[in-house]
């Protein structure tokens, strides 16, 4: 407020001083008016001797009070009918509304090319949205010029979190870029209700059975019982699917262990094997690991942080954190030793300083800092934790409660991670609450999963559900939602996107096995449906026999909702085998002879 009132200040002191300015040049002109013959009666000469009508405007504003209303003129042929006549302001005009109704009785008059400096005026501009710009740039040809500053259209472009990464100038014209984007934002909600875009099988028979599943924007990496670990890019198009190689030690002649765990951020890859064994890439490096370090026992959580380097992972009684020094060099940073089995495992994102971590070991809740290496965040006997998500500040997990003797339903618990404080207690199932996404959620949000067969969205504002949708006959596997749609996975593996607002189901897809991730953002969706028996039925895991039962190893779904991919339909995975693959079978026929891409 005192920045805005010393500004007005300087803008009142600006605007006498021309004022000042234009009397005397009036006084000079009537002194030399009076030498001259009188003028005709009506004409332009005289009309001037009086004061002009946007000096009694300035007077008005100068003494901070209303201006005053304007002589009656004649009706100009450039004046648009559905402009008001005569100044019509109320007392809840604001000052804009009222310069503009002035204005248009003394049109002769350039009002900014003159009293005010072209950059204040940018700056009063800067506090109108679209609308009033839109507006603005029908009064005059230099208020046009204003309000079509690429500058404004920039920080409103940046305002609606449209275009963050980019500066000025990369842009010519930031008003149709704005529209642009909203356009395209406005087609992508349509192409999402009506399932309108590109759907392809992310399949690799080689691996076998898949294992685990996970992606960050639009990256999809999945570990099979082969050993193997693959990665897609779904950003550009293009499945082929590199193969990340382990670290092999001179005794490792047999086959592969199974991979457990896998985990992705734009900047690493992380694979958990059956033998506790760890390795890590690097995106931009190549398919070597850079890192890889071995468990004594059967590795049961992987934790990856969302940006960064940190890598935890829980064998077990122990909790261990991996993370590179200054100069690369990765080390152990932390271990945690913990009276249970660890059940859940997360990485608290956005922590300056040391790695901080969030286990939950059967019924207790662990906050797992260097400083303070045991502190218990929650513990109740008998309530185990069911489900567990973790943002910057805050912790949530589902707890199952024994309703049949403490006569307490299921809930969700909301905790603060900086003062170890429950704040919320929500949710009332007699199910068990099956997953729950709290980082992904927009803000004040959160979703969950249930075996009662229904997903729930939480206001933590209100501790109340805002909608509950009947969902999936088996329960609640995966979930995932934004600021009007919800996607859902169940156990009988089907696929489910609603219309959170409306509460109705837009859509679902249907697949063989247990939807065990989920993840979509603005134009695209990852699903994979992950059996849960990791043996072929009816023939031995070292069968090499690609033909037999394809429907037993699990699939990878990526739809493409961008309206720039409407023009490339669906690729049929046979038109992307790769050539110098000379087996054939009937998910991926490779051609013994180079082709042309289709």
């Amino acid at each position: 407020m005192a920045e805005g009132s010393a500004e007005l200040e300087q803008f009142r002191r600006c605007w006498r001083e021309e004022l000042a300015g234009g009397a005397k040049r009036r006084r000079r002109e009537a002194a030399a008016a009076a030498q001259q013959p009188p003028a005709e009666p009506g004409s332009r000469r005289g009309a001037e001797q009086a004061e002009p009508g946007y000096l009694a405007l300035a007077r008005g504003l100068l003494d901070g009070g209303a201006p005053p209303a304007p002589a009656r003129r004649s009706p100009s042929p450039a004046r648009p009918a559905e402009e008001p006549a005569g100044d019509g302001g109320g007392d809840g005009d604001d000052l804009l509304g009222q310069l503009i109704r002035d204005l248009n009785e003394i049109n002769e008059v350039p009002f900014f090319d003159v009293q005010l400096p072209y950059e204040l005026a940018l700056k009063i501009f800067q506090y109108l949205g679209k609308t009033e710009l839109g507006r603005c740039a029908q009064v005059s040809r230099t208020w046009k010029a204003l309000a079509e500053d690429e500058v404004l259209w920039y920080r409103l472009c940046q305002q609606e979190g449209y275009l963050l990464d980019m500066s000025i100038s990369d842009h010519a014209c930031w008003k149709l870029a704005l529209k642009n984007c909203r356009t395209r934002e406005r087609t992508l909600k349509t192409n999402w209700k009506n399932r309108i875009g590109a759907v392809s099988q992310l399949r690799y028979e080689l691996g076998k059975i898949l294992c685990d599943v996970h992606s960050c924007d639009g990256v999809v990496i999945a570990g099979y019982t082969s050993g193997e670990v693959r990665l897609w890019d779904t950003r550009t198009w293009d499945y082929t699917a590199p193969i990340l190689e382990a670290m092999h030690g001179p005794g490792d002649a047999g086959p592969r262990p199974h991979v457990s765990f896998v985990r992705i951020n734009s900047s690493l890859a992380v694979a958990a094997y059956e033998d506790g064994t760890i390795s890590i890439w690097n995106l931009m490096f190549g398919r070597e690991p850079i890192h890889h370090y071995q468990h004594n026992q059967r590795i049961q959580a992987l934790a990856l942080g969302s940006e960064g380097a940190v890598v935890a992972t829980a064998s077990g009684f122990e909790v261990k954190v991996e993370s590179p020094d200054d100069r690369g060099f990765w080390q152990t940073t932390a271990t945690f030793d913990i009276q249970k089995l660890v059940n859940f495992l997360n990485l608290v994102p956005d922590v300056v300083g040391s790695p901080v971590a969030v286990a939950a070991a059967e019924d207790i809740v662990y906050l797992l800092k260097a400083e303070d290496p045991g502190k218990i965040l929650h513990s109740v006997y008998g309530q185990p934790v069911t489900c567990l998500d973790v943002s910057a500040h805050e912790a949530a997990f589902g707890v199952k409660n024994f309703g049949w003797l403490l006569n307490e339903p299921n809930q969700i618990l909301l905790y603060n991670l900086e003062t170890s404080q429950c704040l919320k207690k929500m949710g009332n199932s007699i199910g068990d609450f099956t997953c729950v996404n709290l980082q992904n959620s927009p803000p004040n949000m959160l979703v969950t999963g249930n075996k009662d067969r229904r997903v729930r969205v939480f206001d933590l504002r209100k501790s109340e559900s805002l909608c509950s949708l009947y969902a999936h006959q088996l329960g609640v596997s995966a979930v995932q939602m934004d600021d009007w749609k919800i996607i859902s996975g169940g156990e009988e593996g089907l696929v489910c996107v609603w219309d959170q607002r409306m509460g109705t189901k837009l859509w679902e897809m249907h697949a063989r096995h247990p939807v065990r991730h989920v993840w979509f953002n603005s134009h695209s969706l990852i699903t994979a449906n992950i059996p849960d028996e990791k043996s072929l039925p009816g023939t031995s895991i070292t069968d090499d026999d690609l033909t037999v039962h394809h429907k037993y190893r699990g699939i990878i779904y990526a739809y493409e909702f961008s309206a720039d991919q409407l023009a490339v339909e669906s690729v049929l995975p046979i038109c992307r085998s790769s050539y110098d693959e000379v087996t054939g079978y009937n998910y991926n026929i490779g051609l013994a002879v180079p082709y042309d891409n289709i």
